[in-house]
């Protein structure tokens, strides 16, 4: 009060400021009144939940508090500190009043900074202002070099002074921390990144100028957000960074605890107390059920935001609708634009790294002149320096017969052949520079002034230093200020954003196993082998898993994926996920939205779903069925049905025909019949379908081929052997008949496992319940038939068995 009475501020502003402080303060709603290091000092006492997380070292919570602190800490250790806390509460520990005012005069003024985040010991915010401001040694890396004539500078807008046009940048403050911003039309939403992925790819550039943006993604994973969060898919990031503009779906990372929801981490610029607001509104309105308290647990380790859900909650469901009404999910739009010579551009990733290599190599250039002249007009002046030495007695003189410094200067020029700069610095020489000692210092500086120059010169001339510096210095900063990647980028899902322009149309091999897991391998990933060889790996597979699905399709095509309770899931190739010969891959749960105890049993690779085709079916039980194609083009995410299947019946087989053509099914015991698919009516998704061969007892439909008559049939059995049968040796009958001999079934063939039909040209895969795969051409498997046991296709190690049998084209 004092203060204000009798001293106050010279500004206007600053005194109505501490007027309404002054008149309108209390001390409950005050936002500096706590006691310094009160709340870690108890907490170094013990780690009592109730401490941990409730606030007592301001006074309002410290009333409210201190004596259950109190209790917890003499349980816990038998120290009492209640009389500590009534002290500060009694005393006004940062509120002692002013007793005496003395007057100073001019005093010098002193900048006061303590190792604390707490100054209101110092003075509680009314005499003592903080006015120091100070940089990071990161952001210094910025304006590194800006003395050294490294860039232009203009006047300001007032022309009271002159700013950089740019700054010299060592740091690549643009990529690493992002920007957001609108400006004449123009918008910016570039995302922060990862320094030391930045700091590889600008290197990786560096040694190769013509590398390619997804080789540059092999450091640069994707944006990596200060508040991390897990990226869903690559999609919008590989088109973010190949055309400039791009989407990213960015959610919470959540974990279940108990019954509870964990969040730890949110989206990038996503408010926390809003988000909470949002879901307790979601609670209200009853759009999210089975939420029964939420807590923010946040502190000085890190956000904990806690949903309490109640006994009869499902959690994954009340989780995905949050995921789905809230913003612990949210979209991130990347548009890469930044100025270039003071144009707007909208640039890939590749454009933006080369833009930042060549600033650097301009400002190394400049820094590096800039140096070189300095160097140079020093060693003129060491060289002006030495000729005086070299003729001292004369120069001393002549400079004492001189009348002035002038008479002295143009003196020394004309008599010793000398410039101007050169003399001036002969008069200005102090007379203990004529000491052996500083004549000695003056001759090793000239000489390494010189090999400076000369090392200077060399990098000027050399394009090959100079990008070396820029590789240096930015593995410096990579070493220095490097951090490891905070933010996750998961695997694609089928909500991920994707362009198919941006992905390559290439042949895969589309390899599914029994136990549910699915990936996509090139198809130069298979070596030909020839008839009898031992095969190599196919996938990697969990003990007693086998592969039941394999065929060769393209990435731009559609799955459809029949199940075993007949229902039909899809999916484009692109986004089953991409793996080696030896991965077992992804599951399908994790891909489809399967129910509990479903199973793909069948999968059909289409390459456009609106297509005058039909869809035809074979089961495990007999009976076929013909259905329109555009039937299936608009599946449900959850799936819809595809077939009616009865008495624990399963689809074997699924075919894509334009329907008059012959079919051909053979079953397991080695019998096949053959007719025309016109005998099957055309059906709804939901008939069961009519029956296409009578079987024995315990025999089953093991495949359904189209009865192509250039082609010839090919039988597998489970024991390694197997034949090619001219399709004119099956006779066309009446669907529903038990068809003929296929294949002599012995103990040493085994029984039937797969039939294809194939051209001389085509190759054939068999994969076995080990997981082994042989891919061999078909010309080399004998032609001979029906009756007969076939030849040996594949060696077989002991207890191993041919599983799957899949054709694939020559041309793909």
């Amino acid at each position: 009060m004092r203060f204000y009475k009798e001293l106050g501020f010279i500004s206007d502003r600053k005194n109505k400021k501490l007027e309404y402080v002054v008149y309108s303060y209390k001390k409950d709603t005050s936002l500096l009144d706590f006691v310094p290091f009160i709340s870690d000092f108890i907490r170094e006492q013990t780690s009592s939940e109730f401490v941990m997380k409730n606030n007592f070292d301001r006074y309002g919570n410290m009333q409210n508090n201190y004596r259950n602190v109190s209790s917890i800490v003499l349980k816990n250790t038998g120290r009492n500190y209640t009389n500590l806390f009534e002290y500060f509460l009694n005393y006004n520990y940062l509120f002692d009043k002013v007793v005496k005012l003395e007057s100073k005069g001019v005093q010098r003024v002193y900048s006061i900074r303590v190792d604390s985040k707490c100054h209101s010991f110092v003075a509680n915010g009314f005499i003592n202002h903080n006015t120091e401001c100070r940089l990071t040694p990161i952001a210094e890396e910025m304006l590194q070099d800006i003395d050294k004539d490294t860039v232009k500078f203009i006047p300001n807008y007032d022309e009271s002074y002159k700013e950089p046009i740019v700054l010299p940048g060592k740091f690549p403050n643009l990529l690493v921390n992002g920007t957001t911003g609108i400006a004449v039309g123009m918008t910016s939403s570039m995302p922060p990144h990862n320094l030391r992925e930045i700091a590889d790819s600008i290197v990786a550039m560096v040694d190769n100028p013509e590398i390619k943006t997804e080789e540059l993604m092999q450091f640069v994973k994707g944006p990596d957000f200060p508040t991390a969060g897990v990226v869903l898919g690559n999609g919008g990031i590989k088109k973010a960074y190949k055309t400039g503009r791009g989407r990213v779906r960015v959610k919470a990372k959540c974990e279940f605890e108990d019954n509870k929801i964990i969040v730890s981490e949110i989206p990038y610029m996503v408010n926390k107390t809003s988000l909470i607001e949002s879901i307790v509104e979601l609670v209200k309105s009853k759009k999210v059920e089975g939420i029964k308290d939420i807590r923010d647990e946040s502190d000085r380790k890190g956000m904990r935001i806690v949903i309490m859900l109640k006994d009869s909650a499902n959690k994954e469901v009340v989780l995905n609708q949050l995921y789905k009404h809230t913003q612990l999910q949210t979209t991130f739009s990347i548009i890469m634009t930044s100025l270039v010579a003071g144009q707007p551009k909208t640039m890939s990733l590749k454009n933006l790294i080369n833009f930042f290599i060549q600033h650097r190599r301009r400002i190394v250039i400049r820094r590096t002149e800039f140096e070189l002249n300095k160097a140079e007009e020093r060693v003129h002046i060491l060289e002006g320096l030495r000729i005086a030495l070299k003729n001292i007695d004369n120069v001393v003189k002549d400079i004492k017969e001189s009348k002035d410094v002038e008479t002295a200067k143009a003196l020394l020029i004309e008599k010793y052949t000398l410039s101007e700069k050169q003399s001036l610095a002969i008069l200005d020489m102090r007379l203990q520079r004529l000491t052996g000692l500083e004549q000695t210092k003056l001759q090793e500086e000239y000489n390494s002034l010189l090999e400076v120059i000369k090392d200077l010169k060399d990098i000027l001339n050399s394009e090959t230093r100079i990008f070396g510096i820029i590789k240096t210095e930015t593995l410096e900063l990579k070493e220095k200020y490097g951090d490891d990647r905070r933010t996750i980028i998961t695997e694609e899902d089928e909500g991920d954003i994707q362009d198919e322009s941006l992905i390559e149309n290439e042949a895969v091999i589309i390899t599914a196993t029994r136990e549910g897991y699915i990936k996509q391998t090139l198809l130069e990933d298979y070596r030909q082998q020839k008839r009898g060889g031992t095969g190599i790996i196919a996938t990697e597979k969990k003990e007693e898993d086998i592969v039941e699905h394999l065929f060769s399709t393209k990435t731009h095509n559609y799955l459809l994926f029949f199940t075993n309770i007949g229902r039909v899931c899809w999916l484009k190739v692109y986004n089953i996920p991409r793996g080696s010969r030896y991965s077992k891959g992804k599951a399908i749960v994790n891909l489809l939205k399967l129910e509990e105890g479903e199973k793909v049993n069948a999968i059909l690779p289409i390459s456009d779903l609106t297509r005058e085709s039909y869809v035809m079916f074979a089961t495990k039980k007999g009976k076929v069925k013909k259905t329109p194609l555009k039937s299936f083009s608009r599946p449900r995410k959850m799936g819809i049905k595809a077939i009616k299947l009865e008495n624990n019946d399963e689809v074997v087989a699924v075919k894509l025909t334009p329907g008059n053509l012959e079919v051909m099914l053979g079953s397991r015991l080695g019998n096949a019949v053959r007719f025309n698919e016109v005998d099957v009516r055309v059906m709804g998704r939901n008939a069961s379908g009519v029956r296409g061969i009578r079987l024995k007892d315990k025999d089953e439909v093991v495949g359904m081929e189209i009865a192509n008559p250039e082609a010839t049939l090919l039988t597998v059995t489970e024991k390694g052997f197997g034949k090619r049968t001219e399709m004119s040796e099956y006779r066309v009958t009446r669907r529903g008949g038990k068809g003929v001999r296929n294949i002599k079934i012995t103990d040493k063939n085994g029984n039937v496992v797969g039939i294809k039909t194939v051209k001389d040209e085509d190759e054939a895969m068999f994969i076995t319940q080990n997981g082994v795969v042989i891919r061999t051409t078909v010309n080399g498997i004998s032609k001979i038939g029906r009756s007969t046991q076939g030849v040996r296709l594949i060696k077989l190690r002991e207890g191993d068995k041919v599983k799957t049998v899949t054709r694939i084209i020559s041309k793909v």
